[in-house]
């Protein structure tokens, strides 16, 4: 696995006829979890000619409530019959109680709630058998109550729970640019082995605020500071999976294959200086 793609429906095709060395996919749980269907029959081929990634949205990890077994189970079922390289899920919360919101919501990082996202961490791993990647959230607001910067709860958060990261590399620049903070000092607090996965996406700015105010939006390609970034990662954690993240505008796939390449070509050099 070098640099993959998230899987869109209008690709299939193109997706499972594809021949490029390395090319991996990563798919979005809660869009599977299903019973049969063309969907989840077009994954089981793609899946017998490449790896694919889990990335779940809907476990609300950083709640105060358990994760919710209906779901769980649902994701175990997916898991175990796709058998992914890699799962992974976001640090932030959705639901409270039986209340569920559309989002990926930001939490105090105290020591409490360390406690309690490593507890429920602890419950989906064992349920899948297996470890599973945290990714660093995009953040818009400075919220009360944090005891821990970010990169230390993430630190934490993996020597409790023993869980790996995914270094969502858009992620950081949009929180660093938001809330202030150097991002390439940000990537190199992290415990570098424990990064499993990368992302890249896009970003926009706000419609009110402008540049003042960036957006992790995932319909745009992957911005120039970004790509800075991603070097800048590679260095520090070594090559890793890398996927190209785009959810909205979504453009052909021989477009999102060019931007993959250009990941490829960073991804190699920092391969080839790793193995010298």
């Amino acid at each position: 696995m070098t640099v993959g793609l998230g899987l869109k429906a209008p690709h299939y095709a193109e997706a499972l006829a594809c021949s490029a060395a390395g090319l991996w996919f990563e798919i979005h749980a809660e869009n599977y979890m299903t019973e049969g269907g063309a969907r989840l029959a077009w994954l089981e081929a793609i899946r017998r000619e490449r790896p694919l990634s889990i990335h779940g949205v809907g476990l609300s990890l950083a709640s105060e409530t358990r994760p919710d077994r209906d779901h769980l189970d649902r994701l175990c079922d997916l898991v175990d019959g796709l058998e992914p390289a890699l799962v992974s899920e976001h640090l932030a919360w959705s639901r409270h109680g039986d209340v569920y919101h559309p989002d990926l919501l930001p939490f105090p990082r105290t020591r409490d709630r360390l406690a309690c996202i490593a507890d429920n961490i602890d419950e989906v791993q064992t349920a899948l058998g297996r470890p599973i990647l945290i990714e660093n959230p995009s953040l818009y607001l400075a919220l009360r109550g944090h005891e821990m910067a970010e990169t230390e709860f993430l630190t934490e958060l993996v020597s409790r729970a023993g869980c790996g990261l995914l270094l969502d590399v858009n992620n950081v620049h949009v929180t660093t640019h938001n809330l202030g903070g150097d991002p390439r000092a940000y990537i190199d607090a992290l415990p570098a082995a424990a990064v499993g996965e990368i992302h890249l996406a896009g970003h926009a700015a706000d419609d009110r605020l402008g540049e003042a105010l960036l957006i992790d939006t995932h319909d745009t390609p992957v911005a120039e500071p970004v790509w800075a970034l991603y070097g800048h990662a590679l260095s520090r954690v070594g090559p890793r999976p890398t996927l190209i993240e785009r959810d909205g505008d979504l453009p052909s796939f021989d477009v999102l294959m060019a931007e993959r390449d250009q990941a490829l070509v960073l991804y190699d050099r920092h391969n080839e200086g790793h193995h010298a």
